[in-house]
């Protein structure tokens, strides 16, 4: 399951998205993060599934790859929902057994929990996939700048969070050939009861801290060898260029919200 994890990655591309300034398309992405709450019917989801599968089609990326990010995230989409479905209270009751019920409001909330869920997963790969890790890491110091006025490390801040965004797709490569490798020496992953599902990942974890420990050693050795002192004085070699078709997502995104706030009941 772990190579199926794509959050974080890269892949190559000319298309619409992928020209996008990286700005453009950080703003968009926490945009649509927030306006995915303003929806409550079936009219607005309906929209905002319609504005994320135009968005996954200009990327020109295979919908495989959006479908293989949400699987790992599954179990846990899913526990959320029972929970929404089982703690929600309705005045249409279907199924009654004791303390438990489930009502016709629960399983609607249940089901646009789990969309709004699908729909922040699909437009976050989005993000990661079409921008270059660097050009994120420019986006997200240009637009947390005016902090700099009142003594931020910005700069640090950006790299740090690019850094970190990068290395989750590191980390669950590694974590893969951990667990073959444990596998091989013939312990089973995801077998027996929760005690012993617990006991087999203690050897999986302990490998991976020390593989993780010696990544960032050997990368702050490399930052050095290069003569990284931090953010000042330092020029950038690709500058970042808003144009037209980046004001035009932006326009894209306000119609989305005025037409969520119009749907909405």
């Amino acid at each position: 399951m772990m190579e199926k994890l794509i959050f974080g990655r890269y892949i190559p591309g000319d298309s619409f998205i992928h020209r996008l300034d990286p700005r453009a398309k950080l703003m968009g992405a926490i945009w649509f993060i927030i306006i995915i709450f303003l929806a409550n019917n079936w009219l607005t989801y309906v929209l905002l599934t319609v504005f994320v599968l135009t968005a996954v089609k200009l990327s020109e990326i295979s919908p495989k790859f959006f479908i293989n990010g949400v699987k790992p995230l599954i179990w846990l989409i899913l526990f959320t929902v029972i929970l929404q479905i089982l703690f929600t209270s309705g005045s249409t009751i279907w199924f009654r057994l004791g303390p438990i019920v489930i009502s016709q409001e629960g399983l609607l909330n249940g089901v646009f929990i789990f969309m709004r869920f699908v729909l922040i997963i699909f437009m976050s790969t989005i993000l990661t996939l079409t921008t270059m890790p660097l050009s994120l890491t420019d986006a997200i110091e240009y637009l947390l700048r005016p902090l700099a006025a009142v003594k931020v490390p910005v700069h640090e801040i950006a790299l740090m969070l690019s850094i970190a965004l990068r290395f989750v797709p590191t980390l669950m490569d590694e974590t893969e050939k951990i667990m073959n490798a444990q596998r091989a020496r013939g312990i089973d992953f995801g077998e027996g009861n929760v005690y012993q599902q617990m006991k087999a990942i203690v050897p999986l974890l302990i490998p991976l801290f020390v593989s993780s420990f010696n990544r960032a050693e050997e990368l702050a050795t490399a930052m050095e060898a290069r003569g990284y002192k931090g953010g000042e004085g330092r020029t950038k070699y690709r500058q970042l260029e808003w144009v037209s078709r980046d004001t035009m997502i932006m326009v894209a995104f306000g119609l989305l919200s005025a037409a969520l706030l119009v749907l909405r009941t």
